[in-house]
């Protein structure tokens, strides 16, 4: 049966994927002051990040609406699977579902299946990437909600952020004293634990907060030879490959890849963070 990835704008997606007709993106909103641009195709990172560096306000996003998943969902495919930015931090989930009720109720008859990521970034990337792998496989509709939504509880996502202005400001870092690890140069690791935001760790300077949070991933996950290390970096390659090269000198892996934040992503991690998932 014929299949279609829908995910929203903060998944990254490989190059080989942006045209490939199984995947469709459904873009949020940006805005900076009255700045606003649409995280799509055309999103311009250098440009947004001097815009949030100029801004004294905080960035927000504004997620689509239930009809611009109405119309990913389109007509073209059997079956649909939809991953979404975390509920936490996003009303993308929830339009999501609203589109899938409309779809339903004015169509019918179609198998759709709504992800909640609870995570955001890569941590989307590696649950589409999932989703393909089972139905390249030959799995059916039921195998794969099951099978994916499984690996979803299983999966982790950290994060190292030079910045936490935008978390903070947000509401997202409840009991992590933003300003005062800025102020000391100390780097807190984070984790992504079922949606909400804990720190793991600390370490002062980021290369130290690197390793540390390379140590704390490969004692979470217990087979990471059969997955993929996906790294999502925001303006700072070099950091990725350091925490590649980190990553690779504490367990092997299935593959890895390396991509540089979407629109939200880098609202959210800001210049020079760092979100790696296993």
């Amino acid at each position: 049966m014929s299949y279609k990835i829908v995910v929203d704008s903060c998944c990254e997606l490989q190059e080989e994927y942006k045209k490939d007709d199984r995947f469709r993106v459904v873009p949020l909103r940006l805005e900076v002051g009255d700045y606003q641009v649409m995280d799509d195709e055309h999103f311009d990172q250098k440009e947004f990040l001097a815009q949030v560096a100029a801004c004294p306000q905080c960035p927000k996003s504004a997620c689509p609406s239930p009809e611009k998943y109405l119309e990913a969902y389109g007509a073209d495919a059997e079956e649909v699977y939809v991953v979404t930015l975390s509920s936490h931090l996003s009303g993308s989930y929830n339009s999501a579902v609203a589109g899938k009720d409309m779809y339903l109720e004015k169509c019918g008859g179609r198998k759709i299946h709504v992800v909640d990521s609870e995570s955001a970034s890569c941590g989307e990337t590696q649950l589409a990437m999932r989703i393909m792998q089972y139905r390249e496989a030959g799995l059916s509709f039921e195998e794969t909600v099951k099978k994916i939504e499984i690996f979803k509880r299983r999966m982790r996502t950290y994060f190292v952020l030079d910045n936490l202005e935008t978390l903070r400001k947000n509401g997202r870092l409840t009991g992590v004293k933003a300003l005062m690890a800025s102020a000391l140069n100390i780097k807190p690791v984070m984790v992504g634990t079922f949606g909400e935001i804990e720190q793991k760790g600390q370490a002062i300077g980021t290369n130290k907060a690197l390793a540390r949070m390379a140590d704390c991933l490969v004692a979470d996950v217990a087979d990471t030879e059969e997955r993929t290390l996906m790294i999502s970096h925001c303006n700072c390659p070099e950091r990725a490959e350091y925490m590649r090269e980190l990553m690779e000198k504490r367990a092997s892996y299935r593959d890895v890849v390396i991509m540089d934040t979407a629109g939200v992503s880098s609202m959210y991690a800001n210049d020079g963070g760092v979100i790696v998932t296993l």
